[in-house]
């Protein structure tokens, strides 16, 4: 379909209409577009060779930007996975601890619960024991009891014995020769005294020894009573130490017990992690990689065909000079438009104007009187005054694309003239033209001002030119 240059009485309105809408055109578009081909349509007009079934749209500088972040993520991935096999390290650690002071608490145990039934059959012994004393001393008792109750039966002949003895005592008897009758009462006591003292003595004597024994045992009892009441004491203490130590064992033991679970969940749960980590590691270096090859393929893909479009550009431009449309649609050909002077750049699109805002396109410098050359290829939609530009020209460059240029003081182009890029369309003043719409550039040499707009909006031209060194951006 060819396409057409707009009326000229259309070119005012079209312009007046100033919206701020940006359009951006990303590396799809583009592939897009390249994967279209170049193809010229009417009649008698030159039809350049379609473009290579390539069309990768990719972005390789995006690409390697998200391959960065990658592996930035990627690199603290595995800073956190390191820290997990810490955790993972100490984790074993601990549990080993745990497992063995839980093994020396049941070795305690056992020893402790030796020690209880060590120290119970003991009791029991001592126990033993003190029934044994209780029932000799029960027997010694009853002992005790008869002897008394023989002596309460002997009470009268011992009373009458020592009545004599006493009355003896305070009347000794008369000398035998003295008087016969006193001789006679001599022998009659000393027949009563030898007739009872020797049975009391006997008497006497057993009772005595019954009664020291008695008097031996009650201490012995109660010397043992005491000792066995002081160990009986002290093995109750024991045995109520020894249970406090066990119940405390046991609660360590149960406390470590669970410690040791807890630790192994843990562990389990760090272990689980960390195998996931390794294997998001893994698949973001897998991503990492790709992302690499595929910028690297997409930039080398990517030049090769601004290589292919440049040489069809240059081919078409060579091969048919007088044909009356674009040799290829404008979008496609970003990095390859020749700029219209060969000035530097003075201020850039987006600078501050100067006024208070900022510049919807370009200025660059020229010498005087250079000639101006078309930047693409299109049809010249106005040539002339217009508004606060002294002369201005634009060109249709298709698919929505006007290319405006500013600032010359002879445009050697006419309305509806298809020109081709590098074709003259005017020549510079001696002294710089440019309307206040163009911003203040302090200079006094000539100045070319041009803009881009796509659908009624400004774009920044600089993605279409052509490469050049030591250009320098002054404004």
């Amino acid at each position: 379909m060819t396409t057409r240059a707009p009326p000229a009485r259309a070119i005012g309105e079209t312009f007046a209409k100033t919206p701020r809408r940006t359009l951006r055109l990303g590396a799809a578009a583009l592939a897009a577009a390249l994967a279209a081909g170049l193809v010229l349509a009417g009649d008698g007009r030159a039809q350049a060779p379609e473009a290579p079934p390539e069309a990768s749209g990719v972005d390789p500088g995006a690409l390697e930007e998200r391959a960065d972040e990658t592996q930035a993520e990627r690199d603290a991935r595995a800073a956190e996975l390191e820290a997990l096999r810490s955790a993972l390290d100490g984790a074993a650690s601990q549990r080993r601890a745990l497992e063995e002071e839980i093994a020396r608490l049941g070795e305690d145990r056992a020893r402790l619960a030796q020690a209880l039934i060590d120290t119970t059959a003991r009791i029991r012994t001592l126990e033993t024991r003190a029934g044994e004393l209780e029932e000799r001393l029960s027997v010694l008792l009853g002992s005790e009891a008869a002897i008394r109750r023989s002596l309460e039966s002997r009470r009268d002949v011992i009373v009458e014995v020592l009545a004599a003895l006493q009355r003896m005592g305070r009347r000794p008897p008369p000398a035998v020769l003295v008087r016969p009758e006193d001789i006679l009462a001599a022998v009659r006591t000393s027949m009563l005294l030898g007739s009872v003292v020797p049975e009391l003595r006997a008497e006497t004597e057993a009772l005595a020894a019954d009664l020291s024994e008695l008097v031996r045992l009650r201490e012995a009892i109660a010397t043992d009573r005491a000792t066995l009441a002081a160990e009986l004491e002290t093995l109750a203490g024991e045995r109520r130490r020894l249970t406090a130590l066990v119940d405390a064992r046991q609660a360590r033991l149960a406390a470590a017990r669970e410690n040791a679970a807890a630790e192994r969940a843990r562990a389990a749960g760090l272990a689980e992690r960390a195998a996931t980590l390794e294997e998001l590691i893994a698949g973001m270096e897998r991503e990492i990689t790709a992302a690499r090859e595929a910028a690297a393929s997409a930039r080398a893909a990517g030049e090769a065909r601004v290589a292919r479009t440049r040489a069809r550009f240059e081919a078409a431009a060579f091969r048919d000079p007088a044909r009356l449309a674009p040799a290829l649609p404008f979008e496609e050909a970003r990095g390859l438009l020749p700029r219209p002077v060969a000035g530097e750049t003075l201020r850039a699109f987006g600078a501050p104007d100067g006024y208070g805002g900022r510049t919807r396109g370009i200025s660059l410098s020229t010498r005087p009187g250079e000639i101006v050359s078309a930047p693409a290829d299109g049809w010249v939609a106005f040539a002339g005054p217009f508004r606060s530009f002294e002369r201005l020209l634009i060109i249709n460059a298709g698919e929505g694309y006007y290319l405006l240029l500013a600032g010359m003081e002879t445009i050697t182009v006419e309305v509806g003239q298809f020109v081709l890029a590098g074709e003259p369309i005017g020549t510079m003043g001696a002294t710089s033209a440019l309307s206040p719409a163009a911003g203040a550039v302090e200079t006094t040499d000539p100045v070319l001002y041009v803009e881009f707009k796509k659908d009624g909006g400004s774009i920044d031209p600089s993605p279409w030119w052509q490469e050049t060194e030591g250009e320098e951006v002054r404004g």
